[in-house]
């Protein structure tokens, strides 16, 4: 078979019926059947799957090879903008103040600690030189006993996000635990240096048990069997150190358990049991909690207050109440100053008030914004309890980003860090706006767009636009190195803060999710179609680009409006809906029910899955080039997804081409390290001009 002749995968149909309803899938063998030891050892990848995937890796790369010598130009433009050695802005915790840094041209970082009197290095890990071990390598936590004898790091070393827990005497440099298989990644090290609490990942890939074992190794003790299928756990220590906080939930309810850190082999006591619909989380501060939470209709969230000790609902007290449009996203909590996250129109301010606030406390509070039209406040958090410093990064499109430390007492605001980009950056060479793009049904959908300044608006600019739309996740307008290499060469890239996100707050998420989805697919082709009409792209003249669920907007976007596009990139694309959310074994499916609807038990649920999953709409139409990317061992977005699409679309469809790129050695998150993971994002910038290339000619 010549190199530039696609793929033909054999047909071998199958049909699926459920609910009284039947479909036919031609490419379902493409799913290996022991894909749960795939995502622990991809070699063991059936042969017959693996050539398949062989195959297309060669296609796309033939296919693409005129694009090598701009995607290499790319590469070397996007490294040149990192600093080829830098460091994070130490965290001060007792005696020590720790950080992390890049030698100069690693891909991974040391992390590192110094007596904050002054005084040597001291490495604790040499993130670059485990990953050197490994064609594979990610970090997952990482953390510092209390005591500051003993490191804790979790460590993924084939891409599936099935983490080892590891521990390291920082005295003698030596691992000294046995290591702590199949878990999620997250843990938490009670305060007294004694114990270790972590997350279990099971043969399915959910987080399915909480264990404790004493830190040095030991009997692992089970602290809560999760019941439900359909929920995810989570491991944190509150920042005044006395709870460790065990959080059970799905997108739509949570239940929180609370274990004195004092006493960390007491069993775990609901704080307020579960009511479903709603969401609550808490923040200890000092004889307090301060619950964040939707209860009693508070779309966008509230706060509320209740005793340490009086945790159930009934006691919780009126403390910052709901105001529709101002979204409250996250708290963090000092002795003497308490600070919370509110998002309104699409950007973030930050909020803080004392100790002892009475009255209105969102009138009381101080606040801290900035002046931009479009621009990304994180909260970083209090940085010590016993201390009022809060941490926070700035940054905007065109705005690299400022670390800075403020001090709620004095006020006094210091610069800690901007972000450096070593072959220059110019913030006024560029401009960026934000724009509400008309939908069908009277809604306006914020879009940012970052352009060179004096870019003229007739439609003649090349127009990459990105979307998402899912779990409530925001697309914020923050500041990107690689987009610049688009931007430089006379292209407008834009944002679609489509529904289901949640830049305008709560209900913006939950009108585009569930029976609501099809929702973020109109926002998207209409803030495509705005931008062509205000002259910021032009209809078939826009490169459309999506991950994950973002995958599927681009799927579905594919199907609903090719015309408009002249090429689309989805990366990791959740384009099988139908099957997967069908197919009780896989890792989210449960959990996500909620978010999509189930079609194994629900009629309705089905038929709207069905109408818009990718795969299953697939038609004998004209579609533009689409690159599709999967990693062979992502649990969350399975490699046959993509690679059915494209199959599907090469026998249905005409246009094209249908590329499918399976990264053989990653996961969801494509290759690690800072350098390499950027020879994914060139490959993207350097197709998308190439599809505009072949729509000019």
């Amino acid at each position: 078979m010549s190199a530039l002749q696609p793929p033909s995968p054999r047909r071998e149909p199958k049909t699926v019926t459920q609910l009284g309803r039947s479909r036919v899938d031609e490419y379902g063998w493409m799913k290996d059947e022991n894909w749960q030891q795939v995502l622990r050892d991809p070699s063991v990848l059936r042969e017959d799957v693996a050539a398949h995937l062989r195959a297309e890796n060669a296609y796309a790369d033939a296919v693409l090879k005129e694009i090598e010598p701009l995607r290499e130009t790319l590469l070397r433009e996007m490294i040149a903008r990192i600093p080829p050695a830098e460091e994070s802005v130490p965290v001060p915790d007792g005696p020590w103040a720790y950080y992390a840094r890049y030698f100069e041209g690693a891909q991974h970082p040391v992390h590192a600690r110094k007596p904050r009197t002054g005084g040597a290095e001291e490495i604790l890990l040499d993130v670059d030189a485990e990953a050197k071990a490994h064609p594979y390598y990610a970090l997952g936590g990482a953390a510092h006993t209390e005591d500051h004898r003993y490191y804790v790091y979790a460590e993924d070393v084939q891409g599936s996000e099935v983490y080892r827990i590891q521990v390291k005497d920082l005295a003698s440099g030596r691992l000294c635990a046995p290591p702590v298989e199949s878990t999620t990644g997250s843990f938490v090290v009670s305060p007294d240096s004694r114990w270790l609490f972590w997350i279990y990942r099971d043969d399915h890939g959910r987080p399915s048990r909480i264990y404790r074992r004493p830190l040095l190794g030991g009997e692992d003790v089970l602290v809560f069997d999760e019941p439900d299928a359909g929920f995810f756990l989570q491991l944190t220590l509150s920042t005044s150190r006395r709870w460790i906080v065990i959080e059970r939930g799905d997108h739509d309810t949570n239940e929180t358990l609370l274990i004195p850190a004092h006493a960390p082999d007491t069993p775990p006591r609901v704080a307020a049991p579960l009511v479903r619909g709603e969401k609550y989380s808490l923040a200890h501060w000092n004889d307090r909690f301060i619950v964040l939470t939707n209860t009693g209709g508070a779309v966008d969230f509230q706060l509320m207050w209740t005793p340490e000790d009086a945790t159930r609902r009934e006691h919780w007290q009126p403390f910052v109440p709901h105001m529709a449009g101002r979204y409250l996203l996250e708290l963090s909590a000092g002795r003497d100053f308490l600070v919370w996250a509110e998002r309104m129109d699409g950007n973030i301010v930050l909020r803080f008030v004392p100790r002892g606030v009475e009255g209105d406390v969102r009138a009381a509070s101080a606040v801290i914004a900035m002046d931009e039209p479009a621009y990304d406040l994180t909260m970083l958090g209090v940085l010590e309890y016993d201390a009022p410093v809060l941490r926070y990064v700035y940054e905007s499109p065109t705005t690299p980003a400022h670390w800075y430390d403020y001090d709620m007492a004095s006020g006094e605001r210091v610069l800690r860090k901007v972000r450096e980009v070593p072959s220059g950056h110019d913030p006024q060479a560029y401009e960026v706006r934000r724009l509400f793009a008309p939908a069908a049904d009277g809604e306006t959908v914020p879009v940012t767009v970052l352009m060179r300044r004096g870019t003229v608006l007739d439609g003649a600019a090349p127009l990459l636009l990105y979307g998402y739309g899912s779990y409530g996740i925001p697309m914020d307008a923050g500041f990107s190195t690689s987009v610049f290499s688009l931007v430089d060469r006379g292209w407008v890239y834009a944002i679609a803060h489509i529904r289901g996100g949640s830049e305008k707050g709560w209900k913006w998420f939950l009108d585009g999710r569930g029976t609501k989805k099809v929702n973020s697919f109109t926002d998207f082709i209409a803030s495509a179609g705005y931008l062509a009409e205000t002259g910021y792209g032009a209809a078939g003249r826009i490169v459309a680009h999506g991950g994950s669920a973002g995958g599927l907007l681009m799927g579905a976007v594919a199907n609903m409006a090719p015309d408009l596009f002249a090429g689309i990139v989805a990366q990791v694309p959740f384009v099988d809906m139908l099957n997967t959310m069908s197919d009780v074994t896989l890792p989210l499916t449960p959990p996500e029910w909620p978010e999509w609807g189930n079609p194994l038990e629900d009629a309705a649920a089905y038929d709207l899955i069905a109408s818009y999953s990718p795969y299953d709409n697939v038609a004998a139409r004209p579609y533009p080039p689409i690159l599709a990317m999967g990693g062979l061992s992502d649990p969350r977005v399975t490699y046959w997804e993509p690679a059915k699409w494209i199959a599907r679309l090469r026998a249905v469809a005409s246009g094209g081409p249908f590329l499918c790129r399976i990264n053989m050695e990653a996961g969801h998150g494509g290759s690690p390290g800072r350098f390499k993971r950027l020879e994914e994002v060139a490959l993207v910038q350097a197709f998308a001009v190439w599809a505009m290339a072949r729509r000019r000619s």
